[in-house]
């Protein structure tokens, strides 16, 4: 746990990111062009039968075909990866016969491109048949030792900015925990972003979605590991966002919400993977895996709470942000930190996200697992460290 007034940047840093970004409206044309620097043959897993539905992995092959490479759908997942589909899905790959050439197309929200993103670890790492020995505080602790098979990672929703990070998120709920499997090689190859691609997401989705990528870009800029440029990242990321999620929302064919929001949970992703996160993303984890709460509106849910907890050691950090975000304010230190934390209010108001985790269902009795299953690697990077006890409180003080 970081020290409780740790607020200086280590000037000393590493710097993580995908290899090639490709990024604009319509630039799913290209998918063929660009994804033949990795290999003649794509391997495609899906995080939503609507893509399927609405003919965009039909698209996708043709688009490899005309570019002579040949593709194969693998599967499609519509819920948050588990350990079993990530071990029934690395068997399949297995069974298609992995070979010289090969590369993994992972398409759709967070949930699609991290199963993309763990499959591709656990093909080619066979010391153990399941991903579980491989996670982070669970199983065996096996380390990735080969290289991943190389991955494209096509978003199509605007939040997780899995496409840009270095760990896959997995559960289980029996036993309960959602863990990361993780190694710097884990990034993808190569990342296409269309932002038209989301405009058919609903508003709900789009509101929680984007709501996940603003705590990230606001919990890496706090972040005890954060560093300076995925701190400008996030403040870039703010800018753009705090504006577009409404608009997204409220008209999702707008092509400046979309691509604004598109653009902000990209650099989230690439901000979070150097940075780290915090409070807000530790409980997330805990409410999906004990209260089946989807990801981003628990992260929607807890980032005021966090915000709150945090400022007695971010005053700074928070005055930074509201002036950049709103510089023609002008505030005191104690009046811009307000800003912030009301403005994120006022935005999760408007989105009609639920302020009290009782409205999700969350009861007392599940606050002490909610406790034990909160500590993690981005509990870790909280820039004041929260006991057990404190973190109690603060759940109680949301029921």
């Amino acid at each position: 746990m970081c020290p409780f007034f740790y607020r200086t940047i280590d000037m000393q840093y590493d710097f993580f990111s995908p290899q090639q970004i490709h990024f604009g409206w319509g630039r799913f044309a290209e998918v063929g062009q660009l994804a033949s620097s990795l290999g003649t043959r794509g391997l495609i897993i899906s995080g939503s039968r609507s893509l399927e539905a609405k003919g965009v992995l039909e698209e996708l092959q043709q688009f490899l075909s005309r570019a002579n490479i040949s593709s194969e759908f693998i599967h499609t997942i519509t819920n948050e990866p588990e350990v079993t589909d990530v071990d029934q899905v690395t068997q399949l790959l297995r069974d298609a016969g992995i070979r010289a050439g090969d590369f993994l197309i992972g398409i759709g929200g967070g949930s699609g491109i991290d199963l993309a993103k763990a499959c591709a670890a656990m093909v080619t790492n066979q010391e153990s048949d399941t991903v579980l020995d491989y996670l982070e505080g669970v199983g065996r602790g096996l380390k990735l030792t080969q290289t991943p098979l190389p991955l494209l990672a096509i978003p199509t929703t605007a939040g997780t900015g899995s496409e840009a990070t270095k760990n896959a998120v997995i559960s289980s709920y029996s036993p309960a925990f959602k863990k990361s499997l993780r190694a710097d090689q884990m990034i993808p190859n190569l990342v296409l972003c269309d932002p038209q691609l989301a405009c058919s997401v609903p508003p709900e989705v789009t509101a929680r979605t984007g709501m996940d990528a603003i705590t990230q870009l606001l919990e890496s800029y706090i972040s005890c590991r954060a560093q300076p440029i995925p701190q400008a990242l996030c403040l870039q990321g703010l800018k753009l966002a705090l504006p577009a999620i409404t608009e997204a929302v409220e008209n999702g064919t707008s092509r400046t919400g979309r691509e604004n929001m598109a653009h902000a949970s990209l650099l989230s992703g690439i901000a979070l993977a150097n940075s780290g996160l915090g409070m807000a993303h530790g409980v997330a984890p805990a409410l999906g895996i004990h209260c089946r709460i989807p990801h981003g509106l628990a992260c929607a849910v807890m980032l005021p709470a966090t915000l709150k907890t945090n400022l007695s050691v971010c005053q700074r950090e928070y005055a930074e942000i509201t002036r950049f975000i709103a510089p023609d304010l002008s505030l005191s230190e104690a009046e811009a930190d307000q800003y912030l934390i009301d403005r994120i209010q006022s935005l999760n108001d408007r989105l009609k996200i639920p302020r009290r985790l009782s409205d999700l269902g969350v009861t007392p009795s599940q606050i002490p697992d909610l406790v034990a299953s909160s500590r993690g690697n981005s509990m870790s990077g909280n820039p004041r460290e929260i006991s057990d006890t404190e973190l109690t409180q603060i759940l109680e003080d949301l029921l």
